[in-house]
């Protein structure tokens, strides 16, 4: 411990003045078995400053073969080492002059602080889009398909709850339960179960067919009537969820009701048409998908975006099913994989499929001028691979 004295003659041999310092002056001293591995140090913006001094939690989430990332309750953070050319140190003790108060005429003094921990680099937080793929493919190891026929037992394994999804999932609890919602996920028995297409088409068959019988409009559909009237046919709970998931609930005199959405019915009967085609002619398509929708709802293309790609090119023109949920996650594997498919792509075909990758302020725009050239073609503005494209 260097005493007053000592710190007085260290100055005069480094030239400074002693009025030109702080009175109190912190002499740091390491403890003994320090490393540089005892602590990792990590940056905060304001956000997550305030988000721990409330008594929140961060965690960090990722499998084996993943890299971690850091959750809050509603963003996720990618984790980044950034190397520092200065030592840091790790010391409860030490105080600032705010802190030790005095004035510039109080008498010099010493005081000890002891280094816990040192290291020369940091944890970097940047926000990122959750990894959100990973959660539709894991419930779909054991889709649910609707209820078991007598003497029939259902398949219990890899069936999850909403903790083992955290675990697995790199997002944070919100944007999981943001993308449940998405994926038509519902929670039956506890696990959270994504519904089997043919069976989640079967429900939205029921509805559709019911609104027609009964000259309901789509827009008023009574949720006790439709329950009562559904019943025989799928449990209660299946029905309701359908419901949710293709309409907005509201109530109007006591009684709930619900306002089917045109373009998510529409569109969840479009891809029911487009599954086990290929191509399927334009012309052909949307004279029988218009026919397959409830009365009074009109089809549209640009209700389809994100789904399903229409080639204009081709005679006759065809359309075929192309979701965005099913290409790759990463930005330069997802353009990378779109030009494989499509040489040059129109600003206006390319933007569904790449419109999730903007990250915070940026937009499709900026995307494009740094993963794709642009030139044109026939008086129009198309988009090509700035990279060979393996074929």
């Amino acid at each position: 411990m260097r005493t007053l004295e000592e710190v007085k003659a260290t100055l005069q041999i480094a030239k400074l003045k002693e009025e030109d310092l702080q009175p109190t002056i912190q002499c740091l001293s390491f403890g003994e078995n320090v490393s540089s591995a005892d602590y990792c140090l990590m940056e905060l913006d304001d956000t997550l400053c305030k988000h721990i001094e409330a008594g929140q939690s961060l965690v960090i989430r990722g499998d084996k073969d993943e890299r971690a990332v850091l959750c809050s309750g509603d963003k996720t953070y990618d984790l980044k080492i950034a190397d520092t050319s200065n030592m840091l140190l790790f010391a409860p003790d030490c105080r600032t002059p705010e802190q030790l108060g005095g004035s510039e005429d109080s008498p010099p003094q010493v005081v000890h602080a002891q280094v816990w921990g040192f290291c020369n680099s940091y944890w970097e937080l940047r926000k990122q889009r959750p990894k959100l793929k990973k959660l539709k493919k894991l419930l779909m190891e054991n889709p649910y398909e609707g209820p078991t026929l007598r003497g029939q037992e259902e398949k219990t394994e890899n069936r999850y709850t909403m903790q083992d999804l955290l675990e697995r999932i790199q997002a944070s609890e919100e944007e999981i339960k943001s993308h449940l919602e998405i994926i038509h996920a519902s929670q039956i028995d506890g696990y959270w179960r994504v519904l089997d297409f043919d069976y989640e088409m079967k429900l939205l068959g029921h509805v559709t067919q019911l609104v027609d019988s009964e000259s309901w409009s789509f827009n008023k559909v009574p949720l006790q009537t439709s329950l009562d009237e559904l019943a025989p046919l799928e449990p209660r709970q299946m029905i309701e969820h359908c419901l949710n998931c293709y309409g907005k609930r509201y109530t109007e005199n006591d009684e709930v009701f619900y306002a089917l959405n045109e373009t998510k019915v529409c569109r969840g009967l479009a891809l029911l048409l487009l599954q086990n085609a290929i191509k399927f002619n334009l012309k052909e398509f949307q004279e029988v998908w218009q026919q397959s929708v409830p009365e009074g709802m009109s089809t549209r293309l640009d209700q389809l975006k994100g789904v399903a790609l229409v080639d204009r090119t081709s005679h006759p023109e065809t359309i075929g099913l192309l979701r965005v949920e099913d290409l790759p996650e990463d930005t330069q594997e997802r353009f990378s994989h779109l030009f494989t498919l499509r040489e040059k792509w129109t600003e206006e075909d390319i933007t569904p499929y790449i419109r999730d990758l903007c990250g915070e302020k940026q937009s499709t725009g900026a995307l494009l001028t740094k993963y794709a050239r642009s030139s044109m073609q026939n008086g129009m503005k198309v988009f090509n691979s700035r990279r060979p494209v393996a074929t």
